[in-house]
């Protein structure tokens, strides 16, 4: 049998490693776990996991900033798993360069269909560069043409929309801030940001079946936006 996907969990509820031990292992997933920032880091370096999932709590080091330090080397999916529910948390927590966030408590189902999300968009980073194309069952991206089409017929996109739909195809499966997508299009996070909300509007009523119940480009109250893939 094939080996499943590894993840590692820095957490340092014994609790809630072992909730975490029973689901993923009992679904086909390797585990290996951390109860310090100091040991999670190590254990990264070491075993190379396909997804980390990271408490912010940590009894050495603050969970934002082991993020941050590890964006400066890992480009291994992390979701954090945290109590702090504020939207403020979770703006701050994607910021810092996470892939997503689950507020405790959450079930199984929820933990397991994050994870396959997380998966799936790295799998898929390196198909996603300039040039490449990316592909849905509605419409197709075609980066290295700079041309987006629905079901085989162009659609002309505006540069700042075009602009915006290669940076949420690029973090597809990956939740983006606000904040982040403000500085990526428009070169200035502290941009009004009904822009946003504008040019997404647009974006869905392009590339959407039906722009009032989007399938692809997913509203996150309060946080950002995530395009869904696939």
């Amino acid at each position: 049998m094939t080996a499943g996907p590894l993840v590692l969990v820095i957490e340092d509820e014994a609790q809630m490693r072992r909730f975490l031990r029973a689901a993923l292992e009992s679904h086909g997933f390797r585990f290996l776990e951390a109860v310090t920032a100091q040991e999670g880091t190590a254990l990264v370096t070491s075993h190379n996991p396909d997804v980390i999932l990271m408490d912010l709590g940590l009894p050495d080091l603050d969970g934002l900033e082991l993020t941050r330090r590890l964006r400066d080397w890992s480009a291994t999916p992390i979701i954090v798993i945290s109590a702090r529910g504020r939207e403020e948390d979770k703006v701050r927590a994607l910021d810092a360069g996470a892939d997503d966030y689950l507020t405790k408590p959450f079930g199984t189902g929820e933990l397991l269909a994050r994870i396959r999300v997380a998966l799936r968009h790295q799998e898929g980073a390196t198909d996603t560069k300039s040039g490449a194309v990316f592909e849905t069952p509605l419409w197709r991206l075609d980066q290295g043409r700079r041309e987006v089409s629905v079901q085989g017929t162009i659609v002309h996109l505006t540069p700042l929309e075009y602009k915006l739909l290669v940076i949420l195809v690029r973090h597809a499966g990956k939740v983006l801030t606000h904040h982040l997508l403000l500085k990526e299009v428009w070169g200035n996070a502290s941009a009004q940001p009904h822009y946003l909300r504008v040019y997404m509007a647009q974006l869905r009523h392009k590339l959407e079946e039906d722009p009032a119940r989007p399938r692809y480009f997913i509203t996150e109250p309060g946080v950002g936006y995530r395009l869904r893939w696939p």
